[in-house]
């Protein structure tokens, strides 16, 4: 018998796929401490800002806030710490070199569990020019009017 992937979304960043063209996409394990895990389970987490670098080896996961447990005492969790990712190595090493590209970023497009662990889809992104997104928006606008006379 085989284990079934059950997935289950913590949080969404929305505005990432406004933002930037999505190159590649990549699936993370990400190391936490303490009472983060029990945020999490909350849905206590917020992606905005957030971004990944790239430091001695190592893939880092910056600016995301995880806000604090509300039944945690002094030992709560810093909420924006930076937050390491695990990744094989030899992602890791096409993640250098792309990101070394001009224009490339790591940004991290969702937070779920899967099988009861935390994972992070991260993204390797180039920044969208604002003509690119109107023309994302009116392609929208476009298919939800042809939607529209279909249904009638």
């Amino acid at each position: 018998m085989q284990k079934e992937d059950t997935e289950k979304n913590i949080t969404v960043n929305r505005k990432a796929r406004h933002e930037y063209a999505i190159l590649q996409t990549y699936e993370a394990g990400i190391v936490l401490v303490g009472t983060e895990v029990k945020a999490l389970r909350q849905g206590k987490a917020n992606l905005v800002d957030g971004y990944g670098k790239i430091e001695r080896g190592e893939v880092w996961l910056v600016s995301v806030h995880i806000s604090e447990y509300t039944q945690g005492n002094i030992n709560n969790h810093d909420p924006v710490r930076d937050r390491k990712l695990l990744l094989k190595s030899s992602e890791i090493r096409k993640l250098i070199g792309k990101t070394k590209e001009k224009g490339l970023t790591l940004v991290p497009l969702r937070l779920y569990f899967k099988n009861g662990k935390v994972k992070v889809e991260l993204a390797l992104a180039k920044g969208k020019k604002v003509y690119d997104k109107r023309h994302d928006i009116a392609k929208k606008d476009f298919q939800r009017e042809q939607e529209r006379r279909i249904k009638y």
